[in-house]
């Protein structure tokens, strides 16, 4: 289900955003969005990588060019599987900071594909979701544990 837009930067978000910190550190993740921890709110962070700092996302919106290429992914939350995703190259992407001040920024580095994960995730989509059907099959196994896993929780 798609995340509702944040509509003012308060203690909730700011604290949201420490917890988003403390999960994505303690993981070893490159980015989590607060979809993942149950809050259905339109707000990623990217943790510090290569010259990229740590930074907040806030109402992200993507614009997507350059020719798709396959890039090998994983996920926070399907720990297990791994696909090659077909993505954009060039991404420009332009939200709020904590501040509540309006950034854009662009990339066709690694970040770029980042930001095009983690914004699936305010839309959502998951990986599983934009496999191919090799992928899918390859990590049938993981998918169906998943699957139970979820419904059981649902009981």
């Amino acid at each position: 289900m798609k995340a509702r837009p944040v509509e003012k930067i308060d203690d909730f978000v700011r604290g949201l955003v420490d917890d988003m910190r403390r999960v994505a550190q303690e993981l070893d993740g490159i980015g989590i969005a607060a979809p993942q921890l149950g809050e259905s709110l339109r707000i990623f962070l990217t943790c510090a990588r290569d010259e990229d700092p740590a930074r907040v996302y806030i109402n992200p919106r993507l614009e997507l060019s350059g020719t798709p290429d396959l890039c090998d992914e994983g996920c926070l939350s399907l720990p297990d599987i791994r696909a090659e995703i077909l993505r954009p190259t060039v991404v420009r992407i332009t939200a709020l900071d904590l501040d509540g001040n309006e950034f854009t920024l662009e990339s066709s580095e690694f970040m770029g594909r980042v930001w095009q994960h983690e914004f699936d995730h305010l839309e959502g989509v998951l990986i599983i979701d934009r496999m191919r059907p090799l992928d899918r099959l390859a990590n049938r196994r993981a998918i169906r544990d998943l699957e139970r896993s979820a419904e059981g929780r649902r009981r």
